[in-house]
């Protein structure tokens, strides 16, 4: 099969002073790292009130694209970021909403099939709302860090290819300090969230896309059916309380389900449907920018 390269990545026009654009990724890492914990900090705050939850993560979801956008603006000299254009943004997200919550649906499914549901009982509406809020805002400000800034900028100096093993990696390794991490689960993660996200990125050249998968995912497993999401176990945060058993490589053990074979198989089969797509549009690059 004939593999159709993409033209080289141009690099935006400098408006901005050299200077400034010299030191784009670090200035851009820790500008975007201080509004995901300003964000944080403001969710945890409201996380009392569902209402007040929900309101505030959409408040600093939205927030933290007009940053994205006004950090651009100011450090790249960008005239136009397109990867958050409002053009395709509703379409984008609700394709990746459906993908992302069809995933971890079939993942949690398959375990149950297998005989690995333990205990499955009501939870509560107030906690799903408090999810609803606090993971449109995580969703929104990891993509924005680790597909709008640290994989684009790869890409420009590696190509597709090595910018997707390499921000995978570092995806992954950001898991380590989660409760119950251990070293196959930050793999999974990497594989299953940062290859699956990035390559969404590369298909649609569009953050909503990569947004939409990955709020579905942490939201239907958190808000929805209340597994235990990286290590972290759910409390009072989802309409369902689900506890697995079994062998490790069909629950995931104290990591999650996203630590087990079930959940790497789904998103691996995902990822190999939009990398397909990728590479027949035309999306995968290998010139690095000048």
């Amino acid at each position: 099969m004939t593999t159709t390269l993409a033209p080289a990545i141009e690099a935006p026009a400098i408006e901005t002073p050299s200077r400034l654009r010299r030191f784009r990724v670090p200035v851009l890492i820790a500008g975007l790292a201080v509004v995901l914990v300003g964000t944080r900090g403001l969710n945890v705050v409201a996380a009392h009130n569902p209402i007040l939850a929900l309101a505030m993560g959409f408040a600093t979801a939205t927030a933290a694209v007009y940053a994205y956008r006004w950090l651009n603006r100011k450090v790249e000299g960008r005239a136009t970021v397109d990867e958050v254009s409002s053009a395709g943004k509703w379409s984008g997200l609700r394709r990746g909403v459906l993908l992302g919550g069809a995933a971890f649906t079939t993942t949690l499914l398959i375990i149950g099939a297998f005989g690995g549901w333990d205990h499955v009982s009501g939870g509560s509406v107030s906690g799903f709302l408090i999810s609803l809020g606090a993971m449109m805002s995580v969703a929104v400000n990891e993509e924005l860090l680790f597909r709008g800034v640290i994989f684009r900028i790869l890409e420009e100096r590696t190509g597709t290819v090595v910018a997707i093993v390499s921000s995978s990696l570092l995806f992954g390794l950001t898991h380590l300090v989660n409760p119950g991490a251990t070293l196959w689960g930050t793999l999974a993660i990497g594989i299953e969230g940062g290859t699956m996200l990035a390559v969404a990125y590369v298909l649609t050249r569009s953050l909503w896309l990569p947004i939409g998968l990955h709020f579905a995912w942490n939201f239907v497993g958190m808000g929805v059916f209340g597994a235990t999401i990286s290590g972290a176990p759910q409390e009072n945060t989802s309409l369902m309380h689900t506890t697995l058993s079994g062998s490790d490589a069909l629950t995931g053990g104290a990591f999650g389900p996203e630590a087990s074979l079930i959940a790497l198989m789904v998103c691996l089969s995902l990822t190999v449907v939009l990398l397909r797509r990728a590479v027949r549009a035309g999306q995968i690059r290998r010139r690095v920018a000048a």
